[in-house]
């Protein structure tokens, strides 16, 4: 199959998966949709093959890196009933406690790239914990479409506590020093973005093109914030101006970067609207930025 150049999809392209990626779409109506631009040397398989997940061939980090400790261990869900599956992952070689972050998976569970960005977080030098918020539902059932199928049957405020009892796990973990962050994804950035409303104890919030809180919830933020939106994602972007405004108007510390030129799921680098410059700054920036607030 001939390979895509970027410049080659038209930005509706990607709005379609937009859609069908946060069910809007079915999957019916988005083959139906996407079948329009398949065009000229463009076919419909070579568009999904383009928009859609690659995780086997994208992976950074792989499960048993031998630079880190990764395993997966359960925790009791506050709410959801029964145990969480989380991932756990911390650098081989560290001495002495390390400073936790908490990665939040987008609206499918704990599918590989997350999983990944997990392990990419314990190389940077902190401990990772990567829960599964459909662990009560079987978990990450091995695809997108029926993870997100799923996470639509958990009540999205049970996951929220699911996360917090997270937080609270790695921060009273043996290895950890106590300071502890979180960054989270599309939904993962809304978790980030009220676990910041939530959790007073929490050292710094990364939430990335993640939905808002209202300007009543802003008022109780205490965790210094690192906002990272893509240009091109309007749905997202809507609720920022007002975000801003309640964050100024409580005097919280927070910094918002806005990347030009790309879509929502910029930082996944497993789909098309993957952009490597966008997602290597705004990692860095995360990394640097729990670095300080962490330390």
């Amino acid at each position: 199959m001939k390979e895509i150049d970027k410049k080659e999809i038209k930005q509706e392209v990607f709005d379609l998966y937009d859609d069908y990626a946060h069910n809007r779409l079915d999957r019916r109506e988005f083959m139906e949709k996407l079948s329009v631009y398949a065009v000229g040397g463009l076919t419909i398989a070579s568009l999904l093959s383009f928009v859609m997940p690659n995780y086997q061939d994208k992976i950074q980090v792989p499960k048993n890196d031998p630079r880190l400790n990764t395993e997966f261990i359960n925790y009791d869900s506050p709410k959801g009933g029964g145990t969480i599956k989380a991932q756990l992952s911390r650098p081989k070689e560290a001495t002495g406690k390390l400073p936790g972050v908490v990665v939040v998976h987008e609206n499918r569970g704990l599918n590989p790239h997350i999983a990944d960005v997990g392990r990419r977080a314990a190389l940077a030098g902190f401990i990772s914990i990567s829960p599964d918020a459909l662990t009560p539902l079987g978990g990450y059932p091995g695809n997108d479409d029926e993870g997100r199928t799923l996470q639509r049957q958990r009540d999205r405020g049970e996951m929220l506590e699911d996360f917090i009892a997270a937080f609270e796990l790695i921060k009273n973990h043996s290895e950890c020093t106590g300071k502890v962050g979180v960054v989270g994804f599309c939904f993962g950035g809304w978790i980030s973005n009220m676990m910041a409303v939530q959790v007073p104890t929490l050292s710094a919030a990364v939430p990335f093109y993640g939905g808002q809180p209202s300007a009543e919830e802003t008022s109780k933020i205490e965790a210094p914030l690192l906002l990272h939106f893509a240009e091109l994602d309007k749905r997202v972007n809507a609720g920022w101006p007002d975000y801003e405004e309640a964050l100024k108007a409580n005097n919280k510390e927070y910094t918002g970067h806005m990347y030009p030129g790309v879509n929502h799921g910029f930082h996944n680098d497993t789909t098309g609207r993957f952009d490597k410059a966008a997602a290597e700054l705004a990692w860095k920036r995360t990394i640097d930025f729990f670095t300080l607030k962490l330390a």
